[in-house]
This record gives C-alpha cells, sequence and structure tokens, in this order.
C-alpha cells in the first residue's frame, strides 16, 4: 500500500458524511440547552450541599451526547462499533439527590433528539420540562417536617415531654426510641403550627429533659 492509498480511504469519504453547518448548529443548541437544564437545576436545587460539578456536566453531557449520535446517525457500521465501546464503559459515581438521575436523563435526552434533527421537540420540550421542575420544586410545603430529638432522664419525664409536644405541635409521631441505663433518647416527627420554635427552648428548660435538638427534615416521608 502506498502512502496515497491511505488517503483513499473511507476515512476521509466519512467526513462529509455531517456537514459543518449541521454539526454547527446541533453543538450551539445542545450548548445553549444544556445550559438551561444548568440554570433550571441550580434554581431548584434542594440538597445538602450544591456541587457545581455535577451542574457543569449536564451542560457537557448534553453536547457529548449530541456529538456522539451525529456520529453513529451518519454510519451504520460505526454505530454497531459504538454500541460495543460503550458498553464496557462504567461509572462509579453515587448519586445523591433521587432529582440528579432526571437531571442527567433530561441532558442525554436532550443531545439524542437534537442529533436525530428534531429541534422543535427538543426545544420545546426542554421548555416544558423546565416550567414543570420550576413550579413543582418552587412549592412551599404549609405543613413542612421537623425532627425533635430528646433526651430523658426517665419515663415521667418523656411522658411530659410527649404532652408538651402534642400541645404545641399540629403532629407529633414518635420514630425511634432508645433507652439506656440514665437516659431515655427519641426521635419526633413534629409539624409546626407557625414558623416559631421557642417551643424548642421551653421543652430543653422542663424538668427531667437533658437536651432538645429541633432539625429540618428534607428527606422523603409518608403521612
Amino acid at each position: 500500500m502506498s502512502f496515497s492509498d491511505i488517503f483513499k480511504s473511507k476515512f476521509l469519504d466519512n467526513f462529509a458524511s455531517v456537514s459543518l453547518m449541521d454539526m454547527g448548529i446541533a453543538m450551539v443548541l445542545a450548548f445553549g440547552l444544556g445550559l438551561f437544564i444548568h440554570l433550571v437545576y441550580k434554581k431548584t436545587y434542594n440538597g445538602v450541599m450544591y456541587s457545581s460539578g455535577f451542574s457543569l456536566t449536564l451542560v457537557a453531557l448534553t453536547m457529548i451526547t449530541t456529538l456522539v449520535i451525529l456520529a453513529v446517525t451518519s454510519n451504520v457500521v460505526l454505530s454497531l462499533g459504538m454500541v460495543g465501546a460503550l458498553s464496557i464503559v462504567r461509572f462509579r459515581a453515587a448519586i445523591k439527590e433521587p432529582t440528579d438521575i432526571a437531571f442527567l436523563f433530561w441532558a442525554i435526552a436532550v443531545g439524542i433528539v437534537l442529533a436525530a434533527g428534531m429541534i422543535p421537540l427538543a426545544v420545546g420540550g426542554s421548555v416544558l420540562i423546565g416550567l414543570m421542575i420550576l413550579v413543582f420544586a418552587n412549592r412551599k410545603s404549609v405543613d413542612k417536617p421537623f425532627i425533635v430529638v430528646l433526651s430523658c432522664a426517665d419515663y415521667d419525664s418523656e411522658v411530659r415531654a410527649k404532652e408538651f409536644l402534642d400541645d404545641q405541635t399540629t403532629r407529633a409521631v414518635i420514630k425511634s426510641k432508645s433507652a439506656r441505663k440514665d437516659a431515655i433518647e427519641l426521635h419526633y416527627e413534629v409539624r409546626l403550627k407557625d414558623d416559631n420554635t421557642d417551643f424548642i427552648n421551653l421543652l430543653s428548660a422542663m424538668n427531667g429533659v437533658n437536651s432538645a435538638v429541633l432539625v429540618s427534615y428534607q428527606g422523603d416521608y409518608l403521612g
């Protein structure tokens, strides 16, 4: 094989399989929609610690998916090889929030739809999904749950503390209880009557109550 024969391979034929204009439009739109997903994620994040790295990943993932699907749709043989190559990829990063999975699939779906040429579907669908997430994520629960951690000296102080919680809150449900020789530790899920949390000070000052801690609960619950 001569040097000139190398440039007669299918590699050069594949160069024109995707036009530069189509590629440019797809990548620019992927960046714009990825940035939109990033802004929605940043606006609606309710976790403990915001990760700017994960937010940046959403933009990059949208563009990378678009790039891969553009290559796959232009060559059937390449699509088969891509399936085999991607099947060996394993990701070990832990997903801390359930909603992060939805944002990951959103970014991947936008990249696939854009590369398939369905621009109105990608743009319109992203706007609808973003509005839906913004509406439901920003809804403030009137009955916000809290966790009260109590340490009581004996059974009598436990009963008095429970009666006090029933009087000061709209709901007080015990979640766990551990007893030691000189102390009883209890965890109550409570719903406050208003935003006033001064009752926890009165609770901690009661006879037989060693400590009282009020913690905002951000997890999922039933009830």
